[in-house]
């Protein structure tokens, strides 16, 4: 199938927030990576933290784990730098650990608008977040000692093998394929993969594009790992669900997403091939 990549472009420059339209025009027209870092940075705030509704199902302003969570993902998904964007974020991670290394929330989380799943309060689990710091190179000693704590109490192989979604493989995929030193890491990283790939095979069509967050590239660990029919599916589902607007949908049809799953959407296809130049 032919992806029509300048109604993609024109989906996401109609659709996305300022820094999703910077950030395709960075990945996909050569536009200056300087400008999704300026943009980026409109979220930050002066503890070094992240909130202003950097994910979009959260709108407090103020820093909360669930905002830095998603900008990380969008740093390491998409392989861009980040500049001078992290400086001084791990500090403020550290200031909002809890003694047992699970993160705090503001006490305004919930005073602004946000969707039901979080109702209970926001992101409290540190595992993907420092995981990404460790990736990027940002993490502090203190960051990866009380978070590797934290993991070894709260992540088993057996509640790796007993996830049953796949969008909630990236908390230990993050942290897992970060932290070299973990002790038995292979297991675990055989653990993960084993998961992603038994939910990706009885995902329905709409959790397919999921896949791709784990295996960005065809040589990427859990690409590597899969069966090729396995990728193909997932690949051919990416190639027929590109809308009538240019854009493609997420799992829950919520539109504030579509940009972002766009985005993602088009760098696979080209990671495996699948994509002309605009």
């Amino acid at each position: 199938m032919t992806i029509d990549l300048n109604h993609a472009r024109d989906f996401v420059y109609q659709h996305g927030v300022l820094w999703e339209r910077a950030l395709f025009g960075h990945l996909f027209e050569d536009r200056p990576l300087e400008v999704v870092q300026r943009a980026l940075l409109a979220y930050k705030n002066r503890d070094n933290g992240f909130g202003n509704a950097m994910e979009h199902d959260a709108r407090c302003p103020d820093s909360h784990p669930l905002a830095l969570e998603f900008l990380l993902t969008v740093l390491t998904r998409t392989a861009i730098e980040p500049g001078n964007l992290l400086d001084g974020t791990a500090h403020w991670v550290e200031m909002n650990q809890a003694e047992d290394g699970s993160l705090r929330n503001p006490a305004a989380f919930l005073d602004y608008p946000h969707a039901p799943w979080w109702n209970g309060g926001g992101q409290t689990m540190p595992d993907s977040i420092v995981g990404n710091f460790m990736t990027l190179g940002k993490a502090t000693p203190g960051l990866i000692a009380s978070t590797r704590a934290w993991v070894e109490r709260n992540v088993t192989l057996e509640t790796i093998r007993a996830n049953g979604w796949l969008f909630m493989s990236y908390h230990a995929y993050d942290y897992f394929f970060a932290d070299d030193d973990f002790p038995e890491v292979e297991q675990y990283r055989e653990a993960v993969i084993a998961n992603i790939l038994r939910l990706t095979a009885n995902a329905p069509e709409n959790q397919r594009h999921t896949f791709f967050n784990f295996a960005p590239t065809p040589y990427s660990p859990v690409a590597l790992a899969a069966d090729q029919d396995l990728i193909e599916t997932c690949l051919h589902t990416l190639e027929t669900s590109q809308q009538e607007d240019g854009g493609w949908h997420d799992q829950h049809g919520l539109a504030q997403w579509y940009p972002w799953v766009t985005i993602g959407n088009l760098l696979a296809l080209r990671a495996y091939g699948r994509l002309d130049a605009i």
